[in-house]
C-alpha cells in the first residue's frame, strides 16, 4: 500500500467534505436559518484557499506508480501532482467560486438553498483537482465532477422555462463533448498503454507504425472533447443561451470557472501528454482560436441594446471571444516552447477578475432592472457613481485600454506569443478582434455615464402610482438595497483589478513559475 500526502490533496478534500456537511446541515434547518449555509460555503472555500499556502513550494506529488511499473528508466508517474501550474490554476478556481458564493447570498431567496450551495461545492471541488490530475481517468472524473452540478445550477430556477431550456441544451453539449473525449482516449490508450501523462509522451514518441493513425485520431477526438468544455467556434452554440437561462452567479461562475476547468485540462493534454503530436493540435488549435475570437467579437457587436438580457448576452459572446485569445499561446507552444503557456495563465488571471467584476456590477442592476438591458446601464454614474467607475473599469480591462493596464499587458503578452512563435497571421487576427472589441466595450463604458432618459411628463393617474411606488418603496427599504456581499464582491474585484495594473509584470512572473 502506497501511503497518501494528505496535504497534497487538501484544497479539493475540503470542499468535498464541506460539500456534504451543507448538505446534512440542510436536513435539520429551519427556513429562517438558511442563510447558515451560505457562510459554511464561503468559510469551506477560505480554508481551501489558505491550504494552498503550505504547498507554494509545488513539489508535491501522491498516488505515484512505483519506477519497476511504468518500465526501466523512468521515474515513476504520479495521478496527483501540486506543482506550481496546479497551485495557480486552484487560486483562481477557488477564488472564483467563493466570488460566485458572495454574489449567491444574496440571490438565494427563491432558490433552494441546500441543493444550491452543495452543487456550487461539488463543482469547485472537481474543478480543483483537475488542474493537478496527471492521467487521464483523474482529468475525466475531475472534469464530469466539475460539470455535472454545472448542469443543475444552470436549471436550479424551478418552473422557469428558459432556465430549464439553458440546462439541456448546456447538459446535451456537454455530454457529447463527453463521449467525443472518452473516445480519445480510448485511442490514446490502445495506442500507448498507459493512462499517466507523463507516460504517454514517451510512448507518443515511438508509436508503432499500424498505430500511429489510431493514435492520431486519439489526439484529435481529444481535443474536440476539450474544444466543446472551453467553449471553442464552432462549439460554442451553448454558450448564450445557458449564461440568460442560468442565476446571474452561475453564469460568472461559468465564464471564469468553467473556462478554467476546460484550458488547464487542455494544457495538460497538449504540453504534456501531446508533444510528440504537435503538428497534430498546433495548427488545429491556431485555427479555432482565430474563429473563436472572430465569431465571439462580430456576436457580441451585433447586440441590440434594447433587447431583454443583452448586458449578460453580450458578455457572453465577450466570454467566447475571450476563449480565443485565451488559445494562442497553447497553439504558440506547439511551435516553440512550452513558455508561452505562462501567457494563458496570465490572461486567465485577468480575465478571472474582470469578467467576475463585471457579473458583479451586471448582478446589482438587475436588482432594480431585472430586464437587465444594455439601456438599464444609461446613467448609472448618475445612481451609483462607485458602480458605474467599476463597471467602466472592467470594461476598459477587458477591452485592452489605460487605465486597465493589466488588460493591455494581458492581451501584449498573448499577442507576442503568436509573434515569437511564427504565427504572424494569427497575431494579424487578433489585432483586428481587438479593434472590433473595442467599439461594443466603448459604447457600453459610454452608456455608463450619459445622461439618464428623461421621464415622460406625467399624468395624474402616474403621479398618484408614483407616490403609491414611493410609499411601498418606504415600507420595504432593502428591497433594492446592496447586499453587503454583493458591495464586498465588486470592491474586490476592482481592489485586485487596480493591483495587478499597477504591478502587471507580477501577473506574467507569477504565472511564468506555474509552469511544468
Amino acid at each position: 500500500m502506497q501511503s497518501v500526502d494528505w496535504l497534497a490533496i487538501a484544497p479539493p478534500v475540503v470542499v468535498a467534505a464541506m460539500a456534504l456537511i451543507v448538505l446534512v446541515t440542510d436536513l435539520f434547518l429551519p427556513d429562517r436559518r438558511k442563510p447558515l449555509l451560505g457562510a459554511l460555503t464561503i468559510a469551506g472555500l477560505v480554508a481551501a484557499l489558505a491550504l494552498l499556502v503550505p504547498l507554494r513550494d509545488g513539489d508535491r506529488s501522491t498516488f505515484c506508480l512505483d519506477a519497476a511499473a511504468t518500465g526501466p528508466g523512468s521515474a515513476g508517474a504520479c495521478s496527483y501532482t501540486a506543482d506550481h501550474f496546479a497551485l495557480v490554476i486552484q487560486a483562481l478556481v477557488l477564488g472564483g467560486a467563493l466570488l460566485t458564493a458572495l454574489l449567491s447570498l444574496g440571490d438565494t431567496r427563491k432558490l433552494p438553498a441546500g441543493e444550491f450551495w452543495f452543487l456550487l461545492l461539488s463543482s469547485a471541488s472537481g474543478a480543483a483537482l483537475l488542474p493537478a490530475a496527471r492521467d487521464l481517468a483523474t482529468l475525466v472524473v475531475a472534469l464530469e465532477v466539475a460539470s455535472l452540478p454545472a448542469f443543475a445550477l444552470v436549471g436550479i430556477k424551478r418552473g422557469d422555462r428558459r432556465s430549464s431550456e439553458a440546462a439541456l441544451k448546456f447538459f446535451l453539449s456537454s455530454v457529447v463533448a463527453t463521449a467525443v473525449m472518452l473516445l480519445g482516449v480510448s485511442f490514446v490508450y490502445a495506442a500507448t498503454g498507459t493512462l499517466h501523462l507523463t507516460e504517454i509522451a514517451a510512448r507518443l514518441d515511438d508509436v508503432p507504425g499500424q498505430l500511429d493513425t489510431l493514435a492520431k485520431a486519439g489526439v484529435a477526438l481529444t481535443l474536440v472533447g476539450f474544444a466543446f468544455k472551453t467553449a471553442a467556434a464552432p462549439f460554442h452554440f451553448w454558450v448564450p443561451d445557458t449564461y440568460i437561462g442560468a442565476p446571474l452567479p452561475i453564469a460568472a461562475y461559468l465564464s471564469v470557472v468553467g473556462k478554467a476547468v476546460g484550458f488547464s485540462g487542455l494544457i495538460l493534454v497538449t504540453v504534456i501528454a501531446f508533444p510528440a503530436y504537435a503538428d497534430v493540435w498546433g495548427p488545429a488549435l491556431a485555427v479555432l482560436a482565430a474563429l473563436t475570437m472572430t465569431i465571439g467579437n462580430v456576436a457580441a457587436l451585433r447586440q441590440n441594446a434594447g433587447r431583454a438580457r443583452s448586458a449578460v448576452r453580450l458578455l457572453a459572446w465577450s466570454s467566447v471571444a475571450q476563449a480565443g485569445y485565451l488559445l494562442v499561446p497553447i497553439a504558440a507552444a506547439a511551435y516553440s516552447s512550452d513558455e508561452h503557456i505562462g501567457s494563458t495563465v496570465a490572461y486567465a488571471l485577468m480575465y478571472a477578475v474582470v469578467n467576475l467584476g463585471a457579473f458583479a456590477v451586471a448582478a446589482l442592476v438587475a436588482r432594480t432592472s431585472p430586464g437587465n438591458r444594455l439601456t438599464d446601464y444609461r446613467g448609472l454614474y448618475a445612481t451609483r457613481p462607485l458602480a458605474a467607475l467599476a463597471m467602466a473599469f472592467f470594461l476598459l480591462c477587458l477591452a485592452g485600454l489605460p487605465p486597465g493596464i493589466i488588460g493591455l499587458f494581458a492581451k501584449v503578452t498573448v499577442f507576442s506569443a503568436a509573434v515569437d512563435a511564427g504565427l504572424g497571421w494569427l497575431a494579424v487576427v487578433m489585432a483586428v478582434n481587438v479593434v472590433i472589441a473595442l467599439y461594443y466595450y466603448l459604447q457600453w463604458t459610454a452608456t455608463l455615464f450619459r445622461a439618464p432618459e428623461e421621464a415622460p411628463e406625467e399624468t395624474p393617474a402616474a403621479a398618484v402610482l408614483e407616490e403609491t411606488s414611493a410609499q411601498d418603496a418606504v415600507r420595504a427599504p432593502t428591497r433594492h438595497g446592496v447586499p453587503a456581499s454583493l458591495a464586498v464582491a465588486i470592491a474586490l474585484t476592482a481592489a485586485a483589478g487596480v493591483v495587478l495594473s499597477g504591478a502587471p509584470q507580477a501577473v506574467l512572473r507569477f504565472a511564468a513559475v506555474s509552469l511544468f
